[in-house]
Formats: C-alpha cells, structure tokens, sequence
C-alpha cells in the first residue's frame, strides 16, 4: 500500500515524517548556505539598497571573483613553498624540466619550480662505492689464471651517470671484465703471480677509467687492488714450487749483493788508505828533497868561502856516516902504523856481553892495547898496511 493512499499510514512519509514534521535537508540548499557564508566572509554580499541584488540575497549567492583570486594566490604560495630543497655536502642535485636537464646545483638551500614541472634528484658524488670481480682468463704463454680484483669508485660527474648511460654501474663492470682480460692477456703467468701483480692492478685501472671517460658514463676509478691470483686447482702445487724457488733466488741474490757491498767498501777503504799513504810519501820525499837541495846550497856557500874546512867537515860526515851502519870499529892511533880492527859482530855475539867490560883479568883489555901500543889484528889477519895498500887515504 502506497504511503499517500487512503487508509495508509496516512500524514507520514517515506522518511517516517508526518506531514506536519520536517523532512531532510535539500542539497542544493546547504550548498547556497555555504556559498552565503563564504560571500560575506571576503566581502560579497547583496547589491545597492535601492536595487534588487544581483546575484540574489545573501543566503542564495555565488562566490566572488575576488574570493577566488585569495584562494589561487594562496594555493600558488603552498604549491611554491614545495620547491624548496636542502642539497648536503656530499651530494649535487641536477634539475630537470619535463626530464630535460636545466642546471646542476651545490650544496646548500635551493629553489625550482615545483612537481610536475620540474623535478630534482640529488647525487652523492663523495661516496665511495665497492664491488668484486672475479674471473678466469688466458694469460700470454695460453695458462689459465684465477683473478680476484676490487675496483672503487664514485660519481665524478652528475649529470653524465644520470642521462649518458642507460646502467653507469654495469657499464663498470662491463669495462673492469674487458680491460683485465686485455692486461692479463699480455703477460705470462708466472708474472702475473709473482712480480707483476702491481703492475696489472694500476694498468687495468687506467683502462677501465679511459673506457668509462669514452663512454662519458661520469664515474671516476679511484683504486684498483688484486686480492689473489692464483693457477687453476690442478696446477697450483707446481706453481708453488715456482714462486718458493723464485723466492730463494731472489734471497740468494739479496745476499749476494750484500756480500758484494761489503768487499766493495772495504777494497774502497783499502784504495783509499794506499792513496793517501801513497800521497804522505810523496809529500815526505819532496820534503826530503828541497831538505837536501837547500842543505847542498848551503854547504857549497861555506865551501866555496872555506873549501878546506868544509872538504875536511865532509869527508868526517861521510865517514861518520857510513861506519854507523857496520858492527866494526876501525881505529887510526897517531904514531902507530897499524890499523887496529875491532871485530864487534863477533864479541857481541857471545851472550850479548860486552867484550872489554867481561875480558879475563890475566889478559889485556882493548883499552890498555891500544895505550900499549899492542895492534889488535884484523879477522882475516892482514895489517894495516894491506888495508891501506887496498883503500888508501
């Protein structure tokens, strides 16, 4: 049975209202309310008193132009306050509008235009990144090597790692793989694993930085370290043997050289010891001889002012001289015509006494012969006159 029948619930309806009860609220009139309270909350309102308004009464009105116009201003300065950006330290950010790129900004507080027209992203270009690469290859002399390296680096150029390259990273890896087969595959093994390890390492790392500069990838190399190398499984027994007699040699040598630095600087501090005795030798000798030179000088001024006295003073140096180096003494007594010989080799060899002291008390000394007059005979018996005979005055 309808609600409006008769004989139905008669004054209520379909709400459970009677007629005389108020039913729910019209949309349309709680959006004029709400539009009236806006109205005369930025100034709107009705017209002039003498006219009807013209955009109806209070309750019933439009939103003011004026009104919108806050309203976009206000929502203009929220949406510009999103375009604030704070870049760290460490990082660089690169704007870009509708994806192209406009600028790349320092650290500090910065501004763009905000989402969906232009966007930001920061790069960390100070952080060091890592990653290990392990791999088998074919060195020069066709051996089979296991290589370990661990290549670091970081972002050098924003703007090439965000737009050049599709994978910068990969790319890396991609380059690491090419240029260690290239160092690796000109050199023999056994170099590899003893003295050129160094030398791979900083080789292959120029390679891979002027692979990724060609590239233009914005990623800078920043060390190269090989972690191990080593042979095959099957083979790395007799690579040890190898690498241990490497190792021998190369301490046989060290002491070798050592042994050789030793001979060496003592030769030298030999050499130098004969040179400079050499050079106190000469110097001695020519002092010596302008000694000489300047004694000759001088006697032959005296003599040539005394020729006799001096041939005298001569002849008695000279002989002086020479009998100091002989172990007889030769005695010429006045008024004797013998020349009377002292065999003093021969008397001082007997228990190294002396023989004029230790003569026996029933003989004559050497002293009381000479006052008596008594010739001491030479060794091989001759007199003094055979002696003259011989020498001469």
């Amino acid at each position: 049975m309808a609600w409006n029948e008769p004989g139905g619930s008669g004054s209520k309806d379909p709400w459970g209202h009677r007629n005389n009860e108020q039913g729910p609220p019209d949309l349309d009139e709680i959006v004029k309310k709400m539009q009236a309270k806006l109205n005369r909350l930025f100034g709107g309102g009705r017209g002039g008193s003498g006219q009807g308004g013209s955009r109806g009464d209070g309750d019933g009105g439009e939103i003011s132009w004026s009104m919108l116009g806050v309203i976009a201003a206000v929502g203009l300065i929220v949406w510009g306050l999103f375009g604030f950006y704070v870049v760290e330290p460490a990082e660089q950010g690169v704007e870009t509008r509708f994806g192209r790129y406009i600028q790349t900004t320092q650290q500090g507080l910065n501004w763009h235009i905000p989402y969906p027209i232009e966007q930001v992203e920061k790069v960390n270009v100070q952080q060091i990144r890592a990653f290990s690469h392990n791999a088998q290859m074919l060195t020069q002399d066709e051996n089979i090597i296991n290589v370990e390296l661990v290549v670091q680096y970081r972002v050098s150029d924003p703007r090439d790692y965000l737009f050049n390259v599709l994978d910068p990273d990969n790319t890396l890896h991609q380059a690491t793989e090419s240029a260690l087969r290239e160092i690796v595959g000109t050199s023999t093994m056994e170099r590899v694993l003893t003295v050129e390890r160094e030398r791979v390492a900083t080789d292959t790392k120029a390679l891979i930085q002027n692979i990724l500069d060609r590239y233009r990838t914005g990623l800078a190399v920043v060390s190269v370290n090989m972690q191990n190398a080593q042979p095959p499984e099957a083979v790395q027994s007799a690579f040890a043997d190898v690498i241990k007699a490497r190792e021998d040699e190369e301490r046989d040598k060290n002491r070798a050289q050592a042994y050789s630095n030793e001979v060496i600087q003592r030769a030298g501090g030999e050499a130098e010891r004969l040179r400079q005795g050499a050079q106190a030798y000469r110097a001695q000798v020519i002092a010596r001889s302008e000694g000489e030179t300047q004694r000759f000088l001088s006697v032959l001024r005296e003599y040539e002012r005394a020729p006799e006295i001096t041939r005298q003073r001569i002849y008695l140096e000279t002989m002086e001289s020479v009998l100091s180096n002989t172990s007889k003494i030769m005695l010429d007594l006045q008024g004797n015509n013998n020349l009377m010989v002292l065999p003093l080799d021969r008397l001082m060899g007997q228990n190294g006494q002396n023989p004029l002291t230790n003569a026996r008390p029933n003989s004559p000394t050497a002293s009381e012969s000479f006052t008596q007059g008594n010739p001491i005979p030479m060794e091989d018996g001759r007199n003094r006159d055979d002696a003259r005979s011989r020498g001469g005055r």
